[in-house]
């Protein structure tokens, strides 16, 4: 049977979204070593991101001088949810290391599944809770104890908040992007992130040192704004629970990069803990895919 490649789901177009989501992904790693590398307030972090993103993004499309549609209300909220994602995200990191805040974020995808059954009424299987409470205990066992003064713990609820805020944003931008350009939503939701996080960056002012400024160019260009374009794009041929599997990956890059270029090597428990949270995590998106 000819399949036709203009097709929105035809192999062509489908290898083409999944080699844009691999390379997002491996971006959104890569993301995570910044929080390290600068030794600057998450809030001043995220804003110069999301400020420099919609800068190049804004750039790009006054070039492309296509039509545009209007901005919407979703838009904005997606900025917000933008916003408190990525500063969760480096607030994780700073705290507990890039293995610690990459693996709580790993949890988004059991977030995705929740919020699909909650309010797309999808419906789940005894197994998908279970692999879900697998995940959690993965998480048990990067936790050294249950304190919350423990730098550690504090990083896993803040790497936690991280992957639900990604899920919800996930979700939403799955019915934007039927509809709109990718690097229009992207544009404007970091240009929303950034106003959200102007009073933050007002009232709690940072110095930047020129070698702080080159790394939040490429944190904003490379990291934001292409990988930024690369996952929304995949969203308009791929499901958000195809997104999710490959999305998993994420902690594998980022901790394998962390390795290499920060000598960051996670101990016996954070490999274990990060081991059961990937696979339930796979294990539960692939099934979801399948049915």
């Amino acid at each position: 049977m000819n399949v036709d490649a203009s097709h929105p789901h035809a192999p062509n177009s489908r290898a083409a979204a999944l080699t844009s989501l691999h390379a997002a992904v491996a971006l959104f790693g890569f993301a995570g070593l910044f929080g390290k590398w600068l030794a600057l307030p998450p809030a001043t972090i995220v804003f110069g991101r999301t400020l420099v993103a919609a800068a190049a993004l804004g750039i790009m499309l006054a070039l492309r001088k296509n039509r545009r549609n209007h901005f919407e209300w979703r838009l904005g909220i997606n900025g917000a949810v933008l916003a408190l994602h990525w500063v969760a995200f480096f607030q994780a990191i700073q705290l507990a290391g890039v293995a610690v805040g990459l693996l709580g974020f790993a949890t988004f995808p059991a977030f995705v599944l929740l919020l699909e059954w909650t309010f797309l009424r999808r419906r789940t299987h005894p197994t998908d809770w279970v692999l879900a409470t697998v995940a959690m205990l993965g998480l048990v066992l990067i936790v050294p104890d249950f304190q919350l003064s423990n730098r550690v713990v504090q990083g896993v609820l803040w790497g936690v908040l991280s992957g639900a805020t990604f899920a919800l944003l996930t979700v939403c931008n799955r019915a934007l992007a039927s509809r709109r350009e990718p690097d229009e939503i992207a544009f404007w939701q970091n240009a929303c992130a950034a106003i959200c996080l102007l009073p933050a960056v007002v009232f709690v002012p940072a110095m930047l040192t020129p070698r702080d400024l080159g790394l939040m160019l490429v944190l904003g260009v490379v990291c934001t704004a292409l990988a930024h374009t690369l996952f929304i794009r995949s969203l308009r041929v791929l499901s958000a629970h195809t997104v999710s599997v490959v999305a998993t990956m994420e902690p594998v890059y980022g901790i394998a990069l962390a390795t290499v270029l920060l000598g960051e090597i996670p101990n016996m428990a954070t490999l274990a803990g990060g081991l059961l949270i990937v696979g339930a995590t796979l294990w539960a998106t692939l099934r979801a895919s399948r049915t």
